[in-house]
């Protein structure tokens, strides 16, 4: 008898238990994006906002049937506050996914915290290489790239261009040491030697003391890696010190991404590597340069494309569970399987969850990163300390 009670109290609850899970599946997906939107990074996150916003409105507001609601963190690119800020939008914000951030140490945090509580991260730009590297996990992505990508492919630049003697110069941070090491692999490996490594803290933008050690050694190109604020002044600076002249300046692409406004004529001809140009001229880049302008009356930068495609991997994913985030392993496989249609060109994810993907040469052109050719073909993050 108390097993045929059961069985009916079972039966009872079934469609109960049917509708929550539905309902789980088909409502609001709450977005948390932990930005820059204060500070040198400001258009950066705003950038990234705009893509992953511009996704979302081509699909009438909603990814696999969801809507889609958001809550935003300014995280100031302050590694201090990360911990709290990302703890805010899970425990408090209930967030189903988290989306950030530019900074690499803020990252770090957000990968730490995502880690320990299963929360589905897609980082939308910061490159530290830890992130698919020992802090790899199934519920970590990354629709951007590694430091180490750009870095890498500029040293086979340089080294192929007969340079020999390098300077390179960065922040002291995790972006800047991760891309300056990914060049001297590549660079040295080439046969070429990195005669000096400068670098000052983050966000320092006093560079003439460094500029002058520069012109005092007398390499035969520097490398460098800033972004954002930084990028202008030392693009600036660099020019004013009369070394654009007499040394050839290289840089990881965000050196004159989404900055060629306010560097001007101080950055024309300078030659970049990233995974993405302003010239690729693809059906698929030309729709999405078009579709953002209209909405957002700005061009796009590598920026917004790393955010459109942090949507994009979203969907991918929901649409592998149907919607249902707390399968992991299934929203991670499918991901995994997938090719994302982006406007850089189509690229896979690694099983470390990093895009393989190809490297761009670039040159300043006016105002735009124009495209020279491909450096590096469907690159691969090495993922060194990846165990997942």
């Amino acid at each position: 008898m108390k097993i045929f009670r059961l069985t009916l109290l079972a039966a009872a609850l079934s469609p109960l238990a049917l509708s929550s899970a539905l309902a789980q599946n088909t409502g609001k997906i709450k977005v948390g994006l932990m930005l820059p939107y204060t500070g040198t990074f400001a258009a950066l996150g705003n950038a990234i906002e705009n893509g992953f916003r511009l996704h979302v409105m081509e699909h009438g507001g909603k990814l696999e049937g969801r809507e889609v609601e958001f809550v935003k963190v300014d995280d100031e690119s302050d590694p201090a506050k990360a911990t709290d800020n990302v703890n805010k939008l899970i425990k408090r914000d209930n967030v189903d996914v988290l989306i950030g951030t530019v900074h690499s140490g803020v990252a770090m945090a957000m990968a730490k915290v995502a880690k320990d509580t299963g929360t589905l991260l897609i980082v939308p730009n910061a490159g530290a290489d830890a992130v698919t590297g020992p802090m790899c996990a199934p519920n970590i992505f990354r629709s951007s790239f590694s430091n180490w990508q750009p870095g890498y492919a500029s040293g086979e630049v340089v080294a192929k261009k007969g340079h020999k003697k390098v300077v390179t110069i960065t922040w002291k941070y995790a972006a800047g040491d991760e891309s300056v090491r990914g060049f001297k692999e590549a660079f040295e490996k080439s046969g070429g030697k990195v005669v000096k490594e400068l670098s000052l803290p983050f966000p320092n933008v006093e560079f003439q003391a460094l500029l002058t050690d520069i012109a005092a050694t007398k390499p035969d190109a520097v490398y460098t890696f800033f972004a954002g604020g930084g990028a202008v002044k030392f693009v600036k600076d660099y020019a004013a010190a009369g070394l654009k002249k007499t040394i050839p300046l290289y840089g990881s692409g965000f050196l004159t991404d989404g900055t060629l406004d306010a560097q001007g004529a101080d950055a024309e001809g300078l030659e970049t590597v990233l995974h993405y140009a302003d010239s690729l001229n693809t059906k698929r880049d030309n729709e999405f340069r078009l579709s953002y302008a209209k909405t957002f009356k700005l061009q796009p930068d590598v920026y917004a494309v790393q955010g459109y495609d942090a949507a994009q991997m979203l969907a991918v994913g929901l649409k592998g569970v149907k919607g249902d985030l707390s399968k992991k392993a299934e929203f991670a496989a499918a991901v995994e399987a997938a090719k994302i249609d982006s406007p850089r060109g189509p690229f896979t994810i690694s099983k470390a969850h990093n895009p393989v993907q190809d490297m761009y040469l670039r040159k300043v052109v006016g105002k735009e990163n124009t495209l020279v050719g491909i450096a590096s073909k469907g690159l691969t993050d090495p993922a060194r300390g990846c165990k997942m």
